[in-house]
């Protein structure tokens, strides 16, 4: 184990940096008759990291109300572009959803193959009765994604062939900056 050298003396006791703990080891003031007899006290005084806590706090206090309020405007346009990109997979105009989905879901699924996998799975459900968002939540990454602005939806939907569904949406800001679908799935 290789230990920081940085020792401070003092008069009953030594400072010293291990593992990246500051550690205050104080000696008891009896008389010392054997060395064994040294019982020693250790006081974390200081993590070598805490100027970073300091920092991120900072930055929560300062910059956070700002960054939340970008998120709440960020989800409330992706919703919008959801719902409207949904009316298009509703009416049966599946083409059109393809068009006007993100680039990288165009770039994964083709066209034909689009418009097949929802002839598969949603024409069967029938006619849309109800749609409620459940719940939103604005990411920067998600799994076998590039990095990005994402908006993750839910929605409780009911189907004229399934009293109960799952909706799952997931907008993306395109390269034009514009809210598009990069993601759907019903469950």
């Amino acid at each position: 184990m290789k230990y920081n050298p940085f020792i401070v003396p003092d008069a009953d006791c030594f400072t010293t940096c291990r593992k990246g703990v500051l550690m205050r080891i104080r000696f008891d003031s009896m008389p010392f008759k054997h060395m064994d007899s040294i019982s020693v006290r250790v006081e974390r005084v200081m993590r070598r990291h805490s100027y970073r806590w300091l920092i991120l706090c900072a930055f929560f206090l300062l910059g956070v109300p700002e960054f939340l309020a970008a998120d709440a405007s960020s989800e409330t346009e992706a919703v919008k572009a959801a719902e409207t990109w949904l009316a298009l997979v509703d009416a049966g105009d599946y083409e059109r959803s393809w068009t006007e989905a993100a680039t990288f879901f165009k770039n994964a699924v083709a066209r034909d193959q689009w418009t097949k996998s929802l002839d598969v799975v949603r024409k069967p459900l029938g006619k849309l009765l109800s749609r409620t968002k459940a719940m939103a939540k604005y990411t920067r990454t998600l799994p076998g994604a590039p990095d990005g602005e994402y908006v993750v939806i839910q929605f409780n939907t009911s189907f004229q062939n399934k009293k109960s569904a799952v909706e799952t949406v997931t907008p993306m800001k395109d390269k034009d900056g514009k809210w598009r679908i990069s993601g759907y799935f019903i469950k």
